[in-house]
């Protein structure tokens, strides 16, 4: 059941990222290679970066090529030849877990500030709120970057589900839980990685949206 539902939900995530970088045009790059470009300059740490800027630069660079490695190393078995994970691939995807770990608490700290919701992120909720409430809310007539409010939902989901994902594989390790529980949490760990990788995907996806996309 797990191959079947990792298989259409993966395929369906890229179908709807392609097709949504197709019909919701960035008004950035027009070609496939100024956008190929451009995104790969997202990736470079700029000169005038501080500290903690290059700190965060590199925690999401490291963090991007530990999730690339973990969902190989995690899926491929699985949906590719039918069996579960074990030998080097285990080896791999061990070695790489706690680098991902260590990657997202920083992330988390680092990037809470800067994707914090603010009121104009959606100003149709300004305008709900003073339709329905008698509460004096300052409204915003631009219209507001869609991209944006889901960046940041995506990124809060994102650190939600690491728990989960993180703890029900320490807890696996222990035997004190007995054989049935450690077969719940790995199941826990193996449908919570695939809601993962579909966020982060999507993540990601905005990500590179939101840093393309001109602004207002």
């Amino acid at each position: 059941m797990f191959q079947t539902v990792a298989d259409i939900a993966l395929v369906m995530t890229f179908l709807g990222v392609a097709a949504h970088w197709v019909m919701v045009p960035t008004g950035g790059p027009r070609n496939v290679v100024q956008g190929g470009v451009h995104v790969f300059s997202l990736l470079l740490i700029e000169q005038r970066s501080s500290i903690l800027g290059v700190l965060k630069k590199l925690a999401y660079l490291v963090a991007l090529i530990c999730f690339l490695v973990l969902a190989i190393t995690g899926f491929w078995p699985l949906l590719v030849r039918g069996e579960h994970i074990s030998g080097y691939l285990m080896m791999i995807h061990a070695t790489f877990a706690p680098v991902f770990a260590l990657c997202l608490a920083v992330l988390a700290l680092t990037w809470a500030g800067a994707n914090r919701f603010a009121a104009d992120d959606a100003p149709w909720v300004q305008r709900l709120l003073r339709r329905t409430t008698r509460l004096h809310v300052a409204t915003e007539d631009k219209p507001g970057r869609c991209a944006v409010l889901w960046y940041k939902a995506t990124f809060w989901l994102l650190m939600f589900l690491a728990l989960p994902l993180i703890l029900s594989i320490v807890i696996s390790m222990f035997h004190i839980l007995g054989t049935s529980w450690q077969h719940f949490t790995m199941a826990i760990h193996r449908w919570t990685g695939l809601v993962f990788a579909v966020v982060a995907i999507l993540h990601t996806y905005l990500a590179i949206r939101v840093r393309m996309t001109p602004a207002a």
